[in-house]
């Protein structure tokens, strides 16, 4: 297990892989604002251990990749699906598995549109449609104390710390469910290693600045590989009519519920989401 450095589409990505190399590739896609080590180390070795070559990387704008001036926007969601199918290139492999979280799982959708040839099986966890045509489907909005929550990163000093990963901790116990115990020492842990390792911690928030393409709206009836949703019933981000919404409208696809899981890929869910991926990726 050791960090790369890629040159992909011009620009600098990071990524680390764990397991055989020959074994089926499983490429972990992560959500907005939070770099690769949100799919802890431990949960990529053990879905590796299950027989599969699993590979995680950092989007633009956050951990070693290549990030831009804050409050600036350079790229789209379509770019950062083509980012990924890069990193695929990087590492020789035509097909791999593709789980996305939050909006790495709208990313995935766009490789299963854009690059269908590339992508054996999809996996979405605490994600919903790509682009703006879920305001037709009257899903529910993130929870109004989220929005609250970091309305005060602009009062944060953000060259102190202490000061910033307790904030971004608060961040993480605010969206964990009901029915799970929020572990503040892991939660610190990445946090840490997240303050630590970044170019520039604050371009995280240009995700919030993305923009999407009119190409791929209402088009997710047009996916073909086989679809596994993972969705807990407590997420105040994405709620679980959106899981529901996916599961409903990508043909074939099949659903997953965690009962009071946030949005969150929670360390007591682990058994059951690499025994329900491991299952999945069997279908190639």
């Amino acid at each position: 297990m050791r960090e790369q450095i890629h040159i992909i589409h011009g620009v600098e990505i990071c990524s680390e892989a764990f397991g055989n190399p020959a074994h089926p590739a499983i490429l972990l896609i992560m959500g907005a604002t939070c770099s690769m080590i949100y799919w802890d180390e431990e949960f990529c070795q053990r879905l590796a251990d299950t027989g599969r070559y699993v590979i995680r990387f950092d989007n633009r704008d956050v951990g070693r990749s290549v990030t831009y001036d804050p409050g600036t926007s350079h790229y789209t969601v379509a770019d950062l699906a083509d980012d990924a199918v890069g990193v695929l290139d990087a590492y020789g492999i035509a097909q791999a598995h593709i789980v996305g979280m939050s909006l790495g799982g709208m990313i995935a959708q766009v490789i299963a549109i854009k690059h269908p040839d590339r992508m054996l099986t999809m996996t979405l966890i605490a994600s919903s449609f790509f682009g703006s045509d879920d305001n037709t489907r009257n899903l529910p909005p993130m929870d109004e104390r989220i929005l609250a929550f970091h309305a005060k990163a602009g009062t944060l000093d953000w060259s102190d710390d202490e000061a910033v990963a307790h904030y971004l901790v608060s961040g993480s116990r605010l969206i964990s469910g009901s029915k799970r115990k929020f572990d503040e020492e892991r939660a610190h842990k990445q946090v840490t290693t997240e303050i630590k390792r970044a170019n520039q911690l604050l371009s995280m928030f240009n995700h919030a600045l993305l923009t999407g393409d009119d190409f791929y709206e209402g088009k997710t009836n047009e996916i073909r590989v086989p679809t596994l949703v993972i969705h807990g019933t407590d997420d105040t981000i994405l709620p679980y009519a959106h899981g529901l919404a996916l599961a409903e409208e990508i043909p074939q696809a099949t659903l997953l519920t965690l009962d009071g899981t946030g949005h969150e890929v929670h360390s007591d869910d682990w058994d059951q989401i690499i025994q329900a991926i491991f299952s999945h990726t069997q279908v190639s």
